[in-house]
């Protein structure tokens, strides 16, 4: 389901504040990789799972990454969905409202 722009500006004020390290990788959209020397890799996990990969493979991917290149790795970026962490939050956030 698609969001308009108010919807989703309201959750990137949400999301911003999150400790990534807590995000599952449904909720990721890329995972940027930056290198001592300046170098980068993306890694754009709708890209992976258009061609086929499951959750479990990114995963596995991303941590045989971390792992082998962990001496050379000076900081990592996660890009939230932001789109799909409201489609997520939302419905249980609508029902917790509606008690009131």
């Amino acid at each position: 389901m698609q969001h308009n722009d108010d919807f989703l500006t309201k959750w990137e004020h949400i999301v911003k504040d999150v400790n990534k390290t807590d995000v599952p990788l449904e909720c990721i959209k890329k995972v940027i990789i930056k290198f001592h020397g300046g170098k980068q890799q993306t890694v754009n996990l709708h890209t992976l799972q258009k061609q086929g990969l499951s959750l479990a493979d990114i995963e596995a991917l991303l941590n045989r990454t971390f792992h082998e290149r962990n001496d050379e790795i000076r900081d990592v970026d996660f890009v939230v969905d932001v789109n799909s962490v409201a489609e997520l939050v939302q419905p249980e956030t609508d029902k917790l409202l509606g008690k009131l």
